[in-house]
């Protein structure tokens, strides 16, 4: 079998309700909460008014709520900040990890297994299935009902541990939350949220907003997230990128022989070492450079 499922246990669902949900979230986060409500998924991010990482979530529709797919660990704090500009919206928030399971899928024919298309969702063992709306080669997502596990293997997926899936997104270079974007810090578009359809630049005023059109417009970037090769000691995550002895980046998350590390753009050619590792930049296809 070349096709996969794992459960996410580190990540947790926060439901917005009410009448005005969708007003509510349209206003604060970096994507197009009109997509999410005509039923496909949706990858975005909320901001400081500054314009700098909070948190980052996926946005699917089931019966008359949102849910937003986003770390376990930093629910509570997504959710308060979320509750501080609710004023008289109709809306609530609640905490619905006890009902889903959160799972990924990937490999060969992933989507095809689930008939789906790419940026499509379907019901599935009562919550949802979904293309994985930032790469297709990320395959599928799921929020389902919890004890439903078993239904992924029967639509041909065999079971792997996270850690499979986990050297399977650092290999295609995509952030994974809070263990690759420091909070309050980092800018979206130096972490891909563009090739990975986590902003929209025509929806409209959000929070943040100006810092990322600015980003875009002004070519603003000088550093990106990228993969990287490691030859040597995996570094621990906040261990210095040097190029030449200059400190050029830093080292994010990785496992065995891959990870992702913030870069300088006109360092990108190497060498680069990190503590007692050699490191060799592996920039994806999808990453405009």
């Amino acid at each position: 079998m070349s096709a996969w499922f794992t459960i996410l246990d580190d990540r947790a669902a926060l439901e917005i309700s009410g009448a005005d949900r969708a007003a509510f979230l349209q206003g604060l986060v970096s994507n197009d909460v009109t997509k999410a409500a005509a039923g496909a998924p949706v990858y975005a991010a909320l901001l400081t008014a500054q314009g700098k990482y909070l948190h980052d979530f996926f946005i699917v529709a089931l019966g008359e709520a949102f849910y937003l797919e986003c770390e376990r660990a930093r629910l509570g704090d997504l959710q308060r900040r979320l509750s501080l500009y609710k004023l008289r919206s109709k809306v609530t928030l609640a905490d619905a990890s006890a009902r889903f399971a959160i799972a990924a899928a990937w490999g060969d024919d992933a989507l095809v297994k689930l008939g789906l298309a790419a940026g499509a969702a379907k019901p599935f063992a009562g919550g949802v299935a979904y293309a994985d709306p930032r790469l297709v080669a990320l395959g599928a997502r799921f929020l389902i009902a919890a004890g439903r596990e078993s239904e992924i293997a029967a639509a041909g997926f065999a079971r792997a541990d996270a850690d499979a899936y986990d050297r399977h997104r650092l290999a295609l270079g995509v952030p994974d939350g809070s263990r690759d974007l420091e909070v309050e810090k980092s800018i979206l578009l130096e972490n891909g949220f563009e090739e990975l359809n986590g902003v929209d630049f025509d929806k409209g005023c959000y929070m943040g907003q100006e810092l990322t059109a600015r980003t875009k417009y002004r070519a603003l970037i000088r550093k990106r997230l990228v993969p990287v090769k490691v030859d040597g000691p995996l570094p621990a995550p906040g261990t210095p990128v040097t190029h030449n002895g200059e400190e050029v980046g830093e080292m994010r998350s990785g496992r065995d022989d891959v990870g992702l590390a913030m870069v300088k753009l006109d360092a990108l050619a190497g060498p680069l070492s990190a503590g007692e590792a050699k490191l060799t930049p592996q920039p994806p296809a999808w990453m405009k450079i």
